[in-house]
Formats: C-alpha cells, sequence, structure tokens
C-alpha cells in the first residue's frame, strides 16, 4: 500500500511540474516533469521487483526467484536513464539553440518547493535508517548503501538524492536566468538534471548486472558464515566455504565441514542434514549444502569469536528490511 501511495503522488507531483513546464516554458522544469515521471514509473518496476523476488521456491527454481528482483531493478535503472535522462539532456540541447524566456518564474518556484519538502522527508527517512543499518554492520553510509543486497534500498537512496540536487539545480538555472536575464542558463539547467541523472542510473546499473552476474560477498558476512559453521554441533573445521546472493537478503551457502567422531557413512549423511536444515531455519538462507572435507585440506579461519550460530548469523546480511520509502516526489 505504501508504494501505491507513493505512485500516486509522484503521478501528481509529475503532473503538476508538467502544468508548470507548460505554463512557465521553462526547460529546468521540463526535465523535472521528466525526472518525476521517471519515479512514477520506476515505482511500479520497484513494486514488481519486490513482488518476484518474494516468490517461493519450487522445483524449477530451487534457490527461489529473488534474482528476479535484480532484474526488474535493473530496468527501473534503464527506465531513468531513457525517460529521465535522455530527456532531459535532449531538450536541454534544444532549448540551448533556441533560448526562450521563463514566464511566470514564481509557479516554478512554487512546485519545486512543494517537491523539495517532500523529498527531504522522504530521503531523511532513507537516510536514518541506512545510516543505523551501517553502523551495524560496522561500515560507513555510502559503502553500505553501494553495497547492499537490497535493491529497492539503494534505489530509493540514490533517486531521492538525486531528485533533492535536481530541484537544487532546476531552480537555481531558472533564478539564474532571472538575475543574468540570460535564457541559456534555464537549458543548461535541464543538461544538468539530465546529466545527473545519468549518472544516477548508471551506478544502478551496475549495481545491478553486479548481483546478476554474482558479485563477491563481504569479507564481514564470509566470517559471519563461518563462524556460525563452527558454532554447530558436531562441526570441527571449516575447509571449504562459498556463499553467494540469489536474491536481496537472500544467501546460498556451500561448504565443506570436518565432523568430530569417525561414524558410520550413513550417520555422517544425517548430522550433515540435520546442520544444513538448522542453518536453512534462518530467514536469510535460501540453502545449504554441506559435504566432507578431505583430511589434507587446510582449515580455513575467520575472525571473530565463535559463538551460537543464530546469533552469528543475525551479521549475514542486511537484518532489517528497505527504509520504507513513504510519498516521495515524495519518492524515488
Amino acid at each position: 500500500m505504501t508504494v501505491v501511495i507513493a505512485f500516486v503522488a509522484n503521478i501528481l507531483v509529475a503532473i503538476a511540474k508538467s502544468i508548470a513546464a507548460f505554463l512557465t516554458g521553462s526547460a529546468a522544469m521540463v526535465a523535472e516533469a521528466a525526472h518525476s515521471w521517471a519515479d512514477a514509473g520506476n515505482e511500479v518496476f520497484l513494486l514488481i521487483a519486490d513482488r518476484a523476488g518474494a516468490r517461493k521456491k519450487d522445483a524449477r527454481h530451487p534457490f527461489g526467484y529473488g534474482r528476479s528482483s535484480f532484474v526488474w531493478s535493473l530496468i527501473a535503472a534503464f527506465g531513468i536513464f531513457t525517460a529521465g535522462s535522455i530527456v532531459s539532456i535532449t531538450h536541454g540541447i534544444t532549448e540551448l539553440r533556441n533560448p526562450a524566456p521563463v514566464e511566470d518564474p514564481g509557479i516554478a518556484y512554487l512546485v519545486l518547493g512543494i517537491a523539495f519538502v517532500l523529498e527531504g522527508a522522504s530521503f531523511t527517512q532513507a537516510l536514518l535508517k541506512s545510516r543505523k543499518l551501517a553502523r551495524r554492520r560496522g561500515r560507513s553510509t555510502w559503502d553500505y548503501v553501494l553495497d547492499t543486497s537490497d535493491t529497492t534500498l539503494r534505489a530509493v537512496f540514490f533517486e531521492d538524492a538525486a531528485a533533492l540536487i535536481g530541484l537544487v539545480l532546476a531552480g537555481g538555472a531558472i533564478m539564474l536566468h532571472q538575475v543574468t536575464g540570460y535564457a541559456y542558463w534555464d537549458a543548461i539547467g535541464s543538461i544538468a538534471v539530465g546529466v545527473l541523472l545519468g549518472i544516477v542510473a548508471v551506478v544502478l546499473i551496475q549495481r545491478n548486472l553486479a548481483f546478476l552476474v554474482g558479485t563477491s560477498i563481504s569479507p564481514e558476512l564470509r566470517d559471519a558464515a563461518g563462524r556460525a559453521l563452527l558454532s554447530a554441533p558436531g562441526v570441527s573445521r571449516v575447509t571449504y566455504l562459498h556463499i553467494e546472493y540469489v536474491g536481496p537478503n537472500r544467501l546460498f551457502l556451500v561448504a565443506e565441514v570436518d565432523l568430530t567422531g569417525d561414524q558410520a557413512e550413513h550417520d555422517v549423511a544425517r548430522r550433515l542434514r540435520d546442520i544444513e536444515r538448522q542453518i536453512e531455519r534462518h530467514e536469510l538462507i535460501e540453502a545449504v549444502v554441506l559435504s566432507l572435507s578431505v583430511d589434507d585440506e587446510p582449515s580455513l579461519t575467520f575472525d571473530g569469536p565463535v559463538g551460537e550460530a543464530s546469533t552469528l548469523l543475525t551479521g549475514l546480511a542486511d537484518p532489517d528490511p528497505a527504509p520504507d520509502p513513504g510519498p516521495r516526489d515524495g519518492a524515488s
């Protein structure tokens, strides 16, 4: 429901910006209108991404449908690039060749001011939530947002930040046009907004592609998973560990472990299965495959003390959901 409200808010603000662009003739307002329409479309794709990725695993998809979230988020990022960046830059270049004065700039300032309040409220919420999660992981907010597997969190953060900067660029361009009397400042504002959206789109595209292709996990995540394995009853050492994302906050774990004792084969198989089921009970783990180590394989070491698996696994990924975006452009 929140995303639906955010979508409606984006549509209303996009309409307001479009009307303001028509009444004022401002190229910067046209860029902002394109930005808001792109954001509204992005809400649809993010909603599809969340719902598609939440589908349960089945026989045809043993690791679930989590990677579809990266696909739809990638499509959303392309939408920002085409509907936002290219339109804004193209229109700005056209206006730069034939600059026209901005009529009734007060209308533009009013619409931009209302949008800034909505965007500021949304970005503040996203920033505070991201800082909280970053501190929990012992990382900077910027690094955390860039590296998180939660595509919705990253999209909200970057798009809200870009929206605020874009509003300032558009308002500043119109003001420079008023102060100097040169209409080309308005066109430059449109181009600047387009370049900004292009940068954001490229970052989001690159990050979603990385998770689709298979990005490496963080050292903190690897250490937490290794310590969790060592804390499992009967596991004396770990000689191989592979972890990959199969969706936002969804992990597939493969490991080779050495068990205590010298039991019969069927008893060892049962112990491995019990450990797998224990780990799979954690909400972040989609699937686990364990096998036995060979005697001459070196043991892996993991930073930090060994504790209970249920506690250690809490640090495996983003333990909290993405910040509630709220009505954006209200939104991103």
